[in-house]
């Protein structure tokens, strides 16, 4: 990313997208829907091209990459009026993964229906860590205190954990 935002040389663009393209899109995915995860991973990758001055080195690429990809996904609820306060008790409308239909796996199925279930800020620090991503890392990308990721963190597996339990029982 350093090398890229100093050039401008396409081949570290290139690297970049082959890089991180992937896990931004799965981290669109469980925060939206494909359409809309496919959508803003476009927007993030015209972003990145326009706005390379902006990066700092002292942060990791694939963080500032996810804050960029967290930021455009907020702005494009705004544009839909779909995005209200973030706080732990805001749930997004649940939208429905279109693969989630098609795939024979239940426990897949239960837990991918799980996490559409938690607040959104709960959604996102959880699939922030299954990224990799350290607390400081989630901290930066979200925009919120060390404190706070981990509260998010506890809470979003205590409230999986309940709701598994709870589609186990029904299995």
């Amino acid at each position: 990313m350093a090398s890229y935002a100093k050039s401008g040389d396409n081949r570290h663009l290139e690297q970049l997208i082959a890089l991180y393209s992937n896990d931004l899109y799965h981290y669109l995915v469980t925060q939206s829907n494909t359409h809309l995860a496919y959508d803003v991973s476009q927007q993030i990758w015209l972003k990145v091209i326009e706005k390379r001055h902006l990066y700092q080195a002292q942060t990791t690429p694939k963080a500032w990459l996810f804050k960029l990809a967290r930021n455009t996904l907020i702005d494009e609820y705004r544009k839909q009026q779909r995005f209200v306060e973030l706080d732990e008790n805001t749930h997004l409308p649940a939208q429905q993964n279109e693969q989630s239909n098609h795939i024979s796996n239940i426990s897949y199925q239960a837990f991918d229906s799980a996490l559409k279930q938690l607040s959104f800020v709960q959604r996102e620090a959880i699939t922030l860590q299954q990224e990799g991503f350290s607390l400081t890392d989630i901290a930066l990308i979200t925009q919120s205190n060390h404190e706070s990721v981990k509260t998010r963190l506890r809470y979003a597996k205590q409230n999986l954990k309940r709701l598994l339990g709870a589609n186990n029982e029904q299995a």
